[in-house]
């Protein structure tokens, strides 16, 4: 596709648009309706106005709920089982990959690369894995409506495990240690079918992966006190990242997109990234994930979910195509930010500071024309630049220490 003729994309909405978004936040958490009982003293440096948008960034970690068309979601032996599977090097073709290859624990569960590289490379940057369980599109593109089906996807695609569903079934088969565990987890045999095993070792990774939530945070620490009105305990936050947080709910408009407790609205846009691969084709992004998903036999509109009513699948059902679509990217959440680097969906940008700049520079001609322009150059000082990464950190803590369950006992 010629420059000339790149499709213009979302990331302009219009302003009721943004009002809306930012109103549905507001309803949509626990502690929403939370506020000091005063306003906050002049010292913290923040508006009553402030201290109410960063309320509704929490509390973390929010309550999850199973996923009814996972039979095995949240269950303990399915999740052992996940475990095991997500650092198994032998449902690859080769013997060599497994998950944890390109989603590695010490990485916050990516590679490190700007793009990944499995049995070959990867037009993407790896996503962290951190806090699947409260999402509801997979992948940069959301070319997948369960964590189930995701996990499916590496297994099968030729330039990351590489494998069939044959093979996959053959592993569990000929592993008398995998073979127990699976009827363990799912109360019966080995399933003669390979597709219908092959969705199910799915699921049992898919339960393990929603056991992957990133841990409080000082940002966390911080709205809890302000919910309390306890401001001596809330002047404990870093002034810079109490000046970052001003410009993020205030004129960045970050917290449009970046909502709730997750900081993300799970939806996609366009920020103004280049969507071309190695200047020459075309990532289609949010495009190419609708056209995915509507296609992909194992959706949850298909026969392989467990939830009978189709509970989960609307969504799906009324997902519709649209040109504006084209180079869209999923909004990623921001937690564990300072793990998860290089940025953006082809991992472009290496550090914070160049993904606040990109902001502060914006280019509006790479954006898409229809509606009103929420994304503008912020114009950000080299200071306020310091301060916004300041809060952006504030959102990563020590992640605890994750062993490889490769080795460990199945019962």
């Amino acid at each position: 596709m010629p420059t000339s003729a790149r499709p213009r994309t979302s990331g302009r909405i219009s302003r009721r648009a943004a009002a809306c978004l930012a109103a549905v936040a507001a309803l949509s958490w626990p502690g929403r309706a939370a506020a000091a009982a005063t306003d906050p003293p002049p010292a913290l440096g923040l508006s009553g106005a402030q201290v109410r948008a960063a309320l509704a960034h929490g509390p973390w970690p929010p309550p999850r709920r199973p996923d009814p068309a996972n039979r095995v979601s949240g269950q303990s032996r399915a999740i052992a089982l996940g475990c095991r599977l997500f650092f198994e090097s032998r449902l690859s073709s080769t013997g060599t990959i497994s998950c944890a290859s390109c989603h590695r624990p010490e990485r916050g569960w990516t590679d490190g690369r700007e793009r990944a590289t499995a049995l070959g490379a990867h037009d993407r940057n790896t996503q962290t894995l951190w806090n699947l369980a409260w999402q509801r599109w997979f992948g940069w593109d959301g070319g997948s409506d369960s964590l189930w089906s995701h996990s499916v996807r590496p297994l099968l695609a030729a330039h990351e495990m590489g494998a069939s569903a044959a093979h996959v079934a053959r592993v569990l088969r000929s592993v008398p240690e995998l073979a127990r565990a699976y009827a363990a987890a799912f109360g019966t045999v080995l399933q003669a079918d390979d597709t219908r095993l092959l969705v199910d070792v799915g699921k049992a990774m898919a339960a393990y992966l929603e056991t992957l939530v990133s841990p409080r945070t000082a940002f966390d620490a911080f709205r809890d006190a302000l919910e309390r009105g306890d401001w001596h305990a809330a002047a404990a936050y870093p002034a810079a990242a109490r000046r970052g947080l001003a410009i993020f709910v205030g004129r960045g408009r970050c917290a449009a997109c970046h909502v709730g407790p997750q900081f993300s609205n799970g939806e996609f846009h366009d920020i103004g990234i280049d969507f071309f691969v190695d200047g020459s084709r075309v990532d289609p992004g949010r495009h190419g994930g609708i056209r995915r998903v509507r296609s992909d036999p194992l959706n949850r509109l298909g026969g392989h979910g467990d939830a009978p009513d189709g509970t989960g699948a609307m969504h799906t059902r009324h997902v519709r195509l649209s040109h504006r679509n084209w180079g869209q990217f999923k909004v990623p959440t921001l937690r564990q930010l300072v793990e998860t680097g290089p940025y953006m969906h082809n991992g472009s940008l290496p550090d914070l500071r160049a993904v606040v700049r990109h902001y502060s520079e914006l280019d509006l001609e790479r954006l898409h024309s229809d509606g009103e322009a929420l994304l503008v150059p912020l114009g950000l000082s080299d200071s306020e630049i310091d301060d916004l990464v300041a809060f952006l950190r504030s959102l990563s803590a020590e992640a605890p220490q994750v062993t490889s369950c490769a080795s460990s006992p199945l019962r």
